[in-house]
């Protein structure tokens, strides 16, 4: 891997972004009136909000990470820009690396908003430091960005990438914690929720909202996370077709 070729499809991605103010909504604007939406809907119970709260400060990142990177590296793919780089000397890992860094610098700037929002405007009840959930959420973005890379090798249209969403996520998102604690699970669903990364970044929210300091469990739900991001990364590098069927 070349660091000024990486460094290189960073800026190029990041300035493609910058021409589409409507995905930039969606990454940034979208999962704060979500989660504003979500404050209001349990105004009585503000118990309830401390709880599904961090847990969906993580998910919400995961998620439209994974959205917006499967489409636009399947985009690169379909329109031919992708090939044409890869006749360069550019390697799969230079390629993948840029797409993960660009949208790990909009991933960090909206892992910020949202945690800034539900910490001081919304007033989340957190034992921890606001930091560890900033934390949790960056690695979560960068788990949805990974899976998005990874998924968009599979896919010939942009209708097919948005399909991989409820095929890869929304099982995460029904056995995770979110709804049923995983312990209360029946034993077979409990055991995949054990596998699942999305289980890990609702954990380890948890954590930050129980724990006042940094628990074993933390550092290994956020080790599990960045974990399964480089393993679907060095997955996307293996499976990058180099030319476009």
């Amino acid at each position: 891997m070349n660091a000024a070729r990486t460094l290189a499809t960073a800026r190029r991605v990041l300035r493609q972004l910058s021409h589409d103010p409507r995905t930039i909504a969606l990454m940034l604007v979208v999962p704060c009136v979500l989660l504003t939406l979500l404050k209001y809907v349990f105004d009585a119970s503000p118990r309830t909000f401390d709880s599904a709260g961090a847990s969906l400060l993580g998910i919400f990142p995961l998620i439209t990470m994974f959205l917006v990177t499967s489409i636009a590296t399947l985009r690169e793919r379909t329109s031919g820009t992708l090939e044409r780089l890869l006749t360069m000397p550019l390697g799969k890992a230079d390629l993948l690396v840029g797409y993960a860094l660009a949208f790990g610098v909009v991933a960090v700037v909206q892992a910020a908003l949202a945690t800034g929002l539900v910490v001081a405007v919304l007033g989340l009840d957190v034992a921890g430091s606001a930091w560890l959930l900033l934390l949790v959420a960056l690695a979560d973005a960068f788990l949805g960005t990974a899976l998005g890379l990874f998924v968009s090798a599979f896919a010939a249209s942009e209708f097919q990438a948005v399909q991989f969403l409820p095929a890869v996520l929304l099982p995460q998102l029904l056995l995770c914690g979110l709804f049923v604690p995983r312990g209360d699970m029946q034993p077979v669903l409990h055991a995949v929720s054990d596998v699942l990364p999305m289980s890990y970044a609702v954990d380890g929210m948890t954590q930050v909202v129980h724990h006042t300091g940094v628990t074993g469990d933390f550092v290994r739900d956020l080790a599990v996370v960045a974990g399964c991001a480089l393993l679907a990364l060095a997955l996307g590098a293996a499976t990058l077709r180099r030319r476009t069927a």
